[in-house]
């Protein structure tokens, strides 16, 4: 059942260490108290998947992950966290008995999932991939899918639209 004849490759290493590195940042971002600490974790964690979309010759991705994600999306939450107050911030009692089920399912979970890719028969690979995976993406993008993409830009204006305008009346109506 288990077949570890594994070859120390450098791309072996490189993924491995890149692995522990997310794994690791994201156990980070679950315990730690000071939500600053957490989404610095959470960068840790988006720039060692974008390694891991590089290994898998997904550079196009890898850059969208460190644009957006480390980029964006985590300056957004630390701005987020400074702009508002955090005064009543308190440590939360200590619950053995829940934190022992989590370890026991997580544990559980793992062995499934585990299980499950061993076993699993994974087809041949079906098309050879491009060269030049960007400009694939790219192709598709502005030929092929040239109409879910206007939508998809104009539903994310509205939807920032709106998210202005709800943060205007909060501020206009303080309680």
């Amino acid at each position: 059942m288990l077949n570890f004849n594994v070859d120390f490759t450098g791309e072996f290493v490189a993924f491995f260490l890149l692995a522990v590195c997310a794994i690791v940042g994201a156990v980070m971002a679950i315990n730690f108290t000071k939500v600053v600490h957490t989404a610095l974790s959470l960068a840790f964690t988006f720039i060692a998947i974008a390694g891991l979309y590089i290994l898998l010759e997904a550079e196009f991705l890898a850059f969208v992950q460190v644009l957006l994600y480390v980029g964006a999306i985590t300056i957004l939450m630390i701005f987020g966290i400074m702009m508002t107050k955090h005064d009543s911030e308190g440590l939360e009692p200590r619950r053995p008995l829940l934190e022992t089920l989590a370890a026991i399912g997580c544990l559980c979970l793992f062995g499934i999932i585990f299980y499950g890719i061993r076993n699993a028969n994974f087809p041949a690979e079906s098309a050879p991939f491009t060269d030049d995976n960007t400009r694939e993406i790219g192709m598709q993008l502005f030929t092929q899918y040239a109409i879910p993409f206007e939508l998809v830009s104009v539903l994310l204006t509205v939807a920032f639209i709106g998210a202005v305008a709800l943060a205007k009346r909060e501020e206009e109506d303080p309680q």
